[in-house]
Order: structure tokens, then sequence, then C-alpha cells
């Protein structure tokens, strides 16, 4: 994998705003790694505290830190999906359901981010997107890395009986489900968006 993270800048410390074309060059081939092509070895616990470390480096008005992150991995993984298999026969779709069970078994790491509401002046669609914003980031930051990464919301992320299982408290929801491994397939290029198709400039009238 990549070279080692550069260590947390003190707080305090002169951050310069500079040109990086290497970051715009990955940002321009960015693509998700598939839940189904994640292998061992996945990063281990230095190399996931890392990912996790600039994951946490988004967007938070208020300093809230509305999120936090749950691991799964190795056997306690297993008895997670073994504890919600059971429910998959419940949903719309039952045979969906269960194949979806596979994207949460088959790659070595899973990261659940958890979403929670600080109540207080920063609005709560503001803290949600905070969130949001760590999923991608720690998919940025796993990519550069070099590892494999998807992230996904499925079934499992909205059924209470299976939040209660991952251990959330009422108030809080499923971010997403960010997935890590090793990619044993190369990821292709898939269809865009037309920007200038969804883009406006706003004018007085």
């Amino acid at each position: 994998m990549a070279g080692s993270v550069p260590p947390a800048p003190e707080f305090g410390e002169t951050l310069p705003l500079e040109a990086s074309p290497e970051v715009v060059t990955f940002l321009a081939r960015r693509r998700s790694a598939s839940a189904m092509s994640l292998a061992a070895p996945g990063p281990d616990p230095e190399q996931l505290s890392e990912i996790l470390r600039l994951a946490a480096r988004v967007p938070d008005h208020g300093k809230l830190a509305p999120w936090r992150f749950v691991i799964l991995r190795g056997a306690a993984k297993d008895v997670f999906a073994e504890r919600i298999t059971a429910l998959a026969d419940n949903q719309a779709n039952p045979a969906k359901a269960n194949a979806a069970l596979r994207k949460l078994t088959r790659p070595p790491v899973c990261v659940a981010v958890i979403s929670r509401f600080i109540p207080g002046d920063i609005p709560e669609w503001e803290q949600r997107q905070s969130a949001a914003a760590v999923c991608h980031q720690m998919l940025l930051a796993a990519s550069a890395l070099g590892w494999g990464a998807n992230w996904i919301t499925d079934w499992y992320s909205y059924d209470p009986r299976a939040t209660a299982i991952l251990g959330l408290a009422p108030d809080e929801k499923v971010a997403g489900f960010v997935y890590l491994g090793t990619s044993t397939e190369q990821p292709q290029e898939r269809v865009r968006p037309d920007v200038a198709a969804i883009t406006t400039e706003w004018s007085p009238a």
C-alpha cells in the first residue's frame, strides 16, 4: 500500500492553500471498487486508524463531530452478519435482501458511520451532511492509500432491528457502511452525469 500518512497538524498550525495536481488527477479518476471484489488483506488496526483520522477531517459546523464509527471485522463481523441474516426473510424482497448481505460478508473490514443529531444552534440537516462527508472522505482516504473501498447503505441500514443489533441509539442513523479491502479486480469507469445539464447560473429577474 501507499506510504505512511503524515502526522496530524498541531492545533493552530498554519495550513497553506496550495495547488496539488496529483490530487486533481486522483479525483478525476476516482472510482469505487465493487464490494464483492474486496478480499483480504484489509487495513490493519494502525492503517485503519489513519484512514479514520483522515475521514474525520471534514466540514463540521460547530465542531460537534455529529458522527461516530463502528468497526466490523473478523469473527465479530461474522456474528453481526449472522444475526441480521435472520431478518432478511422479513424484507419486502427477501431474495434481494439476502443477496445484499454478501456485500457485508465478503470484504474483510467494514466501518459503519453513525450519524447523530446534537441539539443546538447547528441545523440537523447540516449535521447529517457532515456524516455523509465522512463517508466520502473515508472512500478518498482509503483509495489514496491503495485500498479498495465502497460506500453502501442497504436494508440493514434502515431496519430498526438491525440497527439495534449494531448498537445504535434511537436517534442515531447509519450514514453508510464503508467496506475496505484489497480489490481483486480493476474497477471500470461508469456513466457520469452531464454536469452542464444539471448546472444553472442564477441571475436577477
